[in-house]
């Protein structure tokens, strides 16, 4: 009877309403957001992607109003670097932990076709990184540097003509990730006419090809009619200048030409105010949320059904979240198993195919040293041949030798005996 009526509670959605009688504080739930939100601080992600030398730093410090690390990058990067450097701004009481990441050598190179790539990759690391963070068993998210681009400021080089295919399909690729506002950097080298021409192309061009680019909400009657006019006018065509020229009685940030003084902040001269006011003033906080909402749930969910995790079974009944380890954790055993086995059979059959191996060699080698040691034994006889051969011949010489000097001895000996007599004859007969 307690089952069923929880049961009946659980199913029924629509609450009671019911009016106070007293004061009781929840009102100033509020405010006690507002005060904890102030005391830990925000963190804002931007990411700037355009061509070398299209002006993004200087954009950067001019949205910011201060002067950030810049250094000159070189046209001839051999691939896209993406370049993420964190500051700590502080506006009032607000602390806000900005982290601005550039695309160095984007658009460079020779082959221009895997120029996103990187840059794919770079976002999908990061909401690999908060993922791996909100899966572990002993979280710190309060306290965790959320590393999640929030919004990318697509820098479009001011043609006049249409967008770049490399533009479309890098947009294309980053639509589902995050959230892109297009800008026309150096609005100032064309005209207002052409300027105007440009956006609806660029509009047109976007919507043909199926580009998402972010729209500022609607939904929030205090900021719908602003944002409403705001969709209208992208993409903003932007100036930026860190420069102060003198205009009348004050400084203002300017570029100055030879024919006249660009303002940034006239909203006539550029969008720079207006996309100021949407960014920073006005969306900054749903930008915040669709990344969360949007882009790291599309993520979050595509990986966990890559892992096998669903919210229901087949049956379209629901699956507990223990249920699907259980079930992973055997499919996981099983798998391992098999390969296992698989991998024992590969190395049995790959000791026996080197057995195999070396006793084939080993009876190469034995064969080898047979025929070596035949060929030793010959060679051996041979030389026991030739050197027999020699001992006989060196006696049958030393036996010459010893015979010719016999003979050459004995008539010499003769001679020396018959001169003596002669000698002593002769000494007798003078006596």
């Amino acid at each position: 009877m307690i089952s069923s009526d929880i049961a009946q509670g659980q199913g029924d959605k629509a609450a009671r309403p019911l009016s106070l009688s007293g004061h009781v504080g929840f009102d100033g739930l509020p405010h006690q957001l507002v005060n904890k939100s102030t005391c830990q601080g925000f963190c804002f992600n931007i990411l700037c992607i355009g061509e070398t030398g299209i002006g993004k730093s200087t954009l950067m410090d001019t949205l910011f109003s201060t002067n950030f690390e810049n250094f000159e990058s070189s046209h001839f990067e051999p691939k896209v670097k993406l370049s993420a450097k964190t500051y700590d701004l502080q506006e009032g009481n607000v602390r806000l932990k900005l982290t601005i990441v550039n695309t160095v050598g984007f658009g460079d190179q020779m082959n221009k076709q895997q120029s996103y790539q990187h840059i794919v990759d770079y976002i999908d690391t990061q909401f690999e990184s908060y993922l791996q963070e909100e899966l572990k068993i002993k979280r710190s998210l309060h306290n965790y540097h959320d590393s999640r681009i929030h919004a990318c400021l697509y820098f479009i080089a001011p043609s006049g003509h249409s967008l770049k295919s490399l533009d479309l399909v890098t947009m294309k690729k980053l639509d589902s990730k995050v959230n892109i506002i297009p800008v026309i950097a150096k609005a100032d080298t064309i005209s207002k006419s052409e300027l105007h021409k440009f956006k609806l192309k660029i509009m047109s061009e976007l919507v043909s090809n199926g580009v998402q680019i972010y729209q500022f909400p609607t939904d929030d009657e205090t900021v719908s009619s602003i944002n409403s006019a705001m969709n209208g006018i992208l993409p903003f065509a932007v100036v930026g200048s860190t420069e102060e020229v003198k205009i009348g009685n004050k400084m203002v940030k300017a570029r100055q030409y030879p024919w006249g003084v660009v303002q940034v902040e006239n909203e006539n001269h550029c969008d720079f105010v207006k996309l100021r006011e949407m960014l920073i003033c006005v969306n900054m906080e749903d930008l915040r949320e669709q990344t969360h909402t949007r882009h790291y749930e599309l993520y979050r969910r595509c990986k966990l059904e890559e892992m096998g995790f669903r919210d229901t079974d087949p049956e379209s009944k629901p699956v507990s979240l223990q249920e699907t380890y259980e079930s992973k954790r055997q499919e996981f055993q099983g798998e391992l198993q098999r390969r296992e086995e698989e991998m024992r059979q590969s190395f049995v059959q790959r000791v026996k195919e080197k057995e195999t191996e070396l006793k084939e060699k080993e009876r190469e080698l034995q064969s080898k040293f047979e025929q070596l040691k035949r060929m030793h034994q010959e060679e051996k006889a041979k030389l026991d041949e030739k050197r027999r051969t020699l001992e006989d011949e060196i006696n049958t010489f030393s036996n010459k030798k010893a015979a010719a000097e016999l003979l050459q001895g004995q008539p010499f000996n003769t001679n020396s005996s018959n001169l003596k007599k002669d000698k002593d004859r002769k000494n007798a007969g003078f006596m």
